[in-house]
């Protein structure tokens, strides 16, 4: 069957087309095609998409039309979208939470650099970056190892996700990301562990069959520069398939010079020298432009194979084979620390890193007893990462790598009770294999000698099961509900040689409940109200329980083998209205409560209070159960349709966080950014659409920032007292896509107009000053 628009008569790519009884789902091709075969003979089957008004046909009524649906354009549709971030595709006007999508319209225009950036178009995740190579998203006041990042469904979490800013995301490519969701707020009850403040789900391309006797062919290509890294990248993916058999092949390079920040903002921000390794001494040597932020360049391949094999109309098997590797790069914040008037490092730089997966999900549709539809994902992970420290002059370079070998099996069922009762279950199992050592070595003679390791060897495993009953009511009400039942488990085994634990393995074995609680109410075709109600966990894992590490000058983490699982508590309210064919607008208010949270205290080993630590007496201090931690907010959202060209859009969102201290007293929560945003005007023709776009964060001074940033000068600027602070910033932006014929596009942008020089919060390097962007693509 073809899908097209109603008024221009152009095929639609992208459409879904669902069923809840028997329940199956497939999505409209690049030429708006879909095969239907498993459809026959059911009597309802939706069809949606962003921007659409949603269509109710049977098979024979479609089948009546020639296998032809014409879709009428909406300014607004409050059930316009089909999610799978609960794993199951649903319809986003039954699912209680929050759930915002990154569309592939919005990534053809605004042409993301990394999957960081990707997830910053939403307006409502703020990203922290320590280096170019970063990329650390902020979701409602959380961070870190209390987010959970899935691909094609796979936890990418590992069991040393750390406490502070993380850049694991940017292994995924932009290129090969089919669709892109966030789940607000708590996601344990399906995800298990870590799901605190939000799930990022990513579904990376799939390989398309053939709908008739002929080989279905796609290629895709791309090229693009940015001028303010002097950014040169190359994608190209090809797809080719048969009636059963598909294969997708995704390559992708990226080059990133040192980076340029503006030329209108804080002196602070600017570090007008690099050092440059020596033989004998490090030389540290003044730049000609200061604006360019050094050592910030590096380079990155991705590559991705899939294998798609259709065995009957019940039973299909996936296959995908991933692989990220970056080259070394300079972990700029580092570089800015200051010790006796001179740099403290010759050297810091994060080592290649590393991910790879392969992936086999095995989806079997047959109606039985226990369930309608059977999916079977099987993982395997390998991820790698390594940091490479020397002091300024120093003869010995510190090589700190950790290598975790990940494996998963995940089975969900899908069992419809009845016409308004839907089932969903499963079972999951993860292990992950920690290895971590550590090697001194002189670079002057290249003699390697056996170093303290960041991590003990150790293994995590973690055991769940889970229900989530989805309930209609009525056509006005939908209730969701869900158990989830999760056993985790650490062995580890620590290195005494260098530091003088009192311990010299650590054994974990916790089990956790949590559960949700959700209503949807559509009193109206203008009105949706949602209330969800949930509990979450982060259980311990190897970073926490094991880790070493200087958190800040003077201050050295060392393990804690006797933490447990913190807990959070969290309500949602959310409302969206559509104001007639004019505007449309949404508020979601939360808040979250988490006990027993795990927070970095000063601690003792052996009676002591202190230890030597890279040739500095540095506190002691290690994560503790010690805490309780509030974190609310709201965020906003309005779309106005000014005409049927022109539209404006805007997303803001408030979130504050406070954490309980030793003394009683409180500081602001340290992954609370300040308020942020992003607003649009977007003009559309057919084949050109052309967006002026302003992001924009509020300041946090210096009381506002968490006690534990208070002191980190080489991140913030300072306010008119000395004292460190993140001060407002804006950027204008022009984006620019015109299509050429039916297989050529042009994408051109113009970013930071003004030439602002600001860092988002929390961040160690500044963002990209005035930066022009060109891509041309091909898809045929």
């Amino acid at each position: 069957m073809t899908v097209k628009d109603a008024e221009t008569g152009e095929p639609l790519p992208a459409v879904t087309l669902s069923s809840e009884n028997p329940t199956y789902f497939v999505t409209t091709d690049e030429n708006g095609k879909a095969d239907l075969a498993r459809f026959e003979g059911i009597d309802r089957i939706q069809v949606r998409m962003l921007g659409y008004k949603t269509i109710v046909r049977s098979y024979s009524q479609i089948e009546a039309d020639s296998f032809e649906i014409l879709m009428q354009a909406v300014a607004f549709d409050l059930n316009d979208m089909v999610v799978s971030a609960n794993r199951w595709s649903q319809s986003s006007s039954n699912v209680p939470s929050k759930i915002s999508t990154v569309s592939p319209e919005d990534v053809r225009l605004q042409n993301p650099q990394t999957a960081a950036d990707l997830l910053n178009l939403s307006g409502e995740v703020f990203i922290q970056k320590s280096q170019q190579g970063g990329g650390s998203p902020m979701i409602r006041g959380f961070a870190t190892n209390r987010l959970l990042y899935t691909i094609d469904g796979v936890r990418m979490n590992t069991a040393i996700f750390r406490g502070g800013n993380i850049q694991n995301v940017i292994s995924l490519d932009p290129y090969a990301i089919q669709s892109t969701e966030v789940l607000f707020g708590p996601g344990s009850v399906i995800y298990g562990s870590d799901a605190i403040g939000g799930v990022m789900s990513f579904n990376t391309l799939t390989p398309a069959l053939s709908r008739n006797d002929k080989i279905a062919t796609h290629l895709g290509a791309s090229i693009r520069y940015s001028s303010a890294n002097n950014e040169n990248t190359g994608h190209i993916d090809l797809s080719v398939g048969s009636g059963k058999w598909a294969i997708l092949s995704s390559l992708t390079y990226y080059d990133y010079g040192h980076l340029r920040q503006g030329s209108n903002g804080p002196d602070d921000y600017i570090k007008p020298y690099y050092v440059e390794p020596g033989l004998n001494n490090d030389e540290v040597i003044l730049q000609d432009d200061p604006l360019i932020q050094i050592p910030t360049a590096y380079s990155q391949l991705n590559a991705m194979q899939k294998i798609r094999f259709k065995a009957s109309d019940k039973l299909e098997f996936n296959y995908g084979f991933h692989l990220s590797e970056t080259t070394p790069y300079g972990r700029y914040d580092r570089h800015n620390r200051i010790r006796n008037d001179l740099p403290r490092y010759g050297e810091w730089n994060y080592g290649p890193q590393k991910w790879l997966m392969n992936h086999l999900k095995t989806d079997y549709v047959n109606q039985n007893l226990l369930f309608d539809n059977l999916s079977l994902s099987l993982a395997h992970q390998v991820f790698e990462e390594s940091r490479i420290s020397r002091d300024l002059n120093s003869s010995t370079r510190e090589n700190r790598i950790e290598d975790v070998y990940a494996y998963s099996a995940n089975i969900d069922f899908l069992k419809i009770i009845s016409e308004r009762k839907t089932l969903y279950y499963g079972f999951e199992y993860v292990q992950n294999d920690v290895d971590s050592k550590g090697i001194d070595e002189e670079i002057f003679s290249g003699d390697k000698q056996p170093g303290p390791s960041r991590y003990p060897q150790a293994i995590w495993q973690s055991a769940a099961a889970y229900v989530n009953n989805e309930f209609e009511v009525s056509d006005l009400l939908t209730l969701q509900g869900g158990l989830r039942y999760n056993q985790i488990m650490i062995d580890a085994d620590f290195n005494t040689d260098f530091y003088p634990f009192p311990f010299e393995e650590a054994n974990i074995n916790n089990g956790s409940l949590t559960g949700s609680l959700g209503a949807v109410l559509r009193p109206s075709d203008s009105w949706i109200i949602s209330t969800n109600l949930s509990t979450a966990f982060r259980a311990p894992n190897v970073d926490d329980i094991g880790k070493i590490f200087d958190s800040e000058p003077g201050a050295v983490v060392v393990p804690n083998p006797d933490l447990k699982p913190e807990y959070a508590y969290n309500a949602d309210l959310g409302i969206a209205h559509t104001f007639g064919d004019f505007l449309k607008a949404d508020v979601t208010g939360y808040y979250t409560i988490l006990e027993d949270a795990i927070v970095r205290r000063n601690y003792s080993l052996n009676g002591s209070d202190s230890l030597m630590y890279d040739g500095v007496m540095s506190r002691i201090q290690a994560l503790q159960n010690a805490a309780e931690a509030h974190v609310y907010g709201v965020q906003f959202g309005i779309e106005a349709n000014l005409s049927s060209e022109l539209g404006l859009s805007s997303d803001i969102n408030f979130q504050k966080g406070e954490e309980e201290l030793d003394d009683g007293s409180s500081s602001p929560s340290r992954h609370a950014a300040p308020w942020f945003g992003v607003s649009r005007l977007t003009y559309e023709l057919p084949k050109l659409t052309l967006e002026l776009n302003s992001q924009y964060q509020g300041e946090k001074s210096h009381i506002d920032l968490s006690v534990s940033e208070q002191g980190k000068t080489e991140i913030y600027a300072l306010d008119d007292n000395g004292n460190t602070y993140s001060p407002a910033w804006y950027t204008l932006n022009f984006k620019a896509l015109y299509q050429v014929g039916t297989n050529y596009s042009i994408t051109a942008g113009l970013e930071n107009i003004t030439d602002q020089r600001y860092r988002p919060y929390s961040s160690g390097v500044s963002a990209p000053g005035r930066n022009f962007i060109i891509s041309l693509s091909v898809n045929i």
